[in-house]
């Protein structure tokens, strides 16, 4: 069975996860790994708070969501640890000798990734992983 949270089940979870970091609780492995994305993100940390649990950041507002966007650095985080879609490992290295900075890396990746899933929500198809992948081969200035 796929792991589908609510919105408001993912955002408890970042918030209870930061929480538990600040309290020098043990984390499971998930939780770990949002601890790295959630260092290096600072600028969110006042948002992960109850208070921000029914928040909305409309695009048109010019207001990125930090709890999408935190979201993503883990579905990216996810993908490079089993290499899905193949060759996404490969290509996040390449972008990281190319920019010289992992994180920015991880951010071209991110935009395009959100493209991908964009795309999928305008057309109403399920996601092209070849639309993702092929967003980062731009940015490294391949072209197929």
């Amino acid at each position: 069975m796929l792991f589908n949270p609510s919105r408001d089940e993912a955002r408890r979870f970042f918030i209870q996860t930061w929480q538990k970091h600040l309290q020098n609780q043990t984390l499971a492995d998930l939780e770990a790994v949002l601890v790295d994305v959630l260092m290096a993100h600072p600028e969110y940390h006042t948002y992960l708070s109850i208070d921000y649990l029914d928040h909305d950041w409309p695009p048109e507002h010019g207001d990125t969501n930090p709890f999408l966007h935190l979201s993503l650095h883990l579905a990216l985080a996810e993908q490079l640890s089993i290499d899905q879609p193949a060759g996404v490992r490969q290509l996040y290295q390449q972008l990281h000798q190319q920019q010289g900075d992992a994180h920015k890396a991880l951010h071209i990746m991110l935009d395009c990734l959100a493209e991908m899933i964009w795309q999928a929500q305008r057309n109403q198809t399920q996601p092209d992983p070849a639309i993702y992948l092929a967003g980062i081969r731009r940015h490294l200035g391949l072209f197929q």
